[in-house]
């Protein structure tokens, strides 16, 4: 089970990483539409569609990644206070009868709209640009995959913890910059008090 989890981690991690570059390119993108319409008064047909299409890929392809860090919105005002154990079972339960029949939809009702776009090679009817956008489809089955792949690690994490009574540490390449500050102004305080 440890094996599969370090698997599906770093798999989140990479797909998650790898398309997490395109905040840079949709800042670029959005710099130059700026710059052509207010300079030049010549704005683009396609940048509107290329920003959402970017943006919902970024969104979806980064879904497993943001799993796989323990990074998703919580309600947690009352599951912080259960013990390690109940919390597993708690989220084992939720897993199997919320999250793995969502995810299930999401990839096979993708598969017939991407599977239908790419027949007639649909196009955005929101400018008159013409951007393709089957290919930004397939991204639904993709991100849904990667997301069932975590989801299995998830639930083996669950089974885990209700075993052994702790979690199994999440992987952490990153850091909530509130985190950050507290461990900082915790260093502060002893300092500041001598």
């Amino acid at each position: 089970m440890l094996n599969y989890i370090r698997f599906a981690d770093s798999l989140s991690a990479w797909f998650g990483k790898a398309f997490g570059w395109l905040v840079i390119l949709m800042t670029v993108g959005m710099s130059y539409e700026v710059m052509v319409r207010y300079l030049f008064n010549r704005p683009t047909p396609w940048a509107l569609d290329i920003s959402f299409i970017m943006y919902g890929t970024l969104f979806m392809m980064g879904g497993a990644y943001t799993l796989s860090r323990g990074g998703h919105v919580r309600g947690d005002f009352l599951y912080r206070l259960w013990s390690d154990r109940t919390q597993a079972k708690v989220d084992l339960t939720l897993y199997v009868l919320f999250f793995f029949p969502g995810i299930l939809a999401l990839v096979f009702t993708g598969w017939k709209y991407a599977s239908r776009s790419w027949g007639y090679a649909e196009v955005s009817v929101n400018s008159p640009a013409g951007i393709p956008i089957y290919q930004f489809k397939t991204v639904i089955v993709a991100a849904g995959i990667l997301l069932l792949i975590q989801g299995v690690a998830q639930v083996f994490r669950c089974i885990i913890c209700i075993r052994e009574g702790t979690w199994p540490p999440l992987a952490s390449d990153v850091e909530e910059t509130e985190t950050l500050l507290m461990k900082e102004m915790a260093q502060k305080q002893p300092q500041d008090q001598l």
